[in-house]
């Protein structure tokens, strides 16, 4: 059996946790322009803004695989972004459901989840399913899916101890 690798590994492997789902069917073009949105965010900034996808608050931007993306108000929400935008229901519901495993080994592994950030993800093409579809005058043209793999990495923040200004003086940088 082959013993499946993550693209990255976290500099501090205590302080971080790792989720993945193989060959979800789950859009792939979706998929990767909801993940790119969420990276960079702490773990409860990227969960309120998947929910607020899931109920048309907010949008995603869509960057790269956007031809044929209608342009919508939301959209201008996101700096040095277009208006071109979606709510890709199912690929938010996929990657909260990957972020509440990953706060879950968090909480096991008695981490802060309030300073934990996604530092990364990364989505990839599945193998296509093959489905056929029935078309006129007894033809029959391939229908295929385009499934995904999906990998999350969040790590805790740390804070940044300043350097003091006196020898004996400790400062705590916010």
């Amino acid at each position: 059996m082959v013993k499946n690798k993550y693209s990255t590994e976290p500099k501090n492997t205590a302080k971080a946790v790792k989720a993945r789902g193989s060959g979800l069917r789950v859009h792939f073009k979706n998929t990767r322009e909801t993940a790119k949105a969420i990276k960079g965010m702490t773990l409860s900034k990227a969960q309120r803004f998947l929910n607020d996808v899931l109920a048309h608050k907010q949008a995603v931007p869509f960057r790269r695989y956007n031809r044929g993306v209608g342009r919508h108000a939301q959209g201008k929400n996101h700096p040095k972004m277009s208006s071109v935008c979606r709510w890709p229901e199912k690929s938010a519901e996929i990657i909260l459901s990957l972020l509440k495993n990953a706060e879950s080994s968090a909480e096991f592994k008695k981490l802060n989840t309030d300073a934990l950030q996604v530092s990364h993800i990364q989505v990839n093409r599945a193998p296509k399913l093959r489905r056929r579809t029935y078309r006129a005058h007894g033809r029959i043209n391939p229908f295929m899916y385009n499934p995904s793999h999906i990998e999350i990495i969040l790590e805790e923040k740390v804070s940044k101890v300043k350097k003091p200004k006196k020898t004996g003086e400790i400062v705590k940088a916010e």
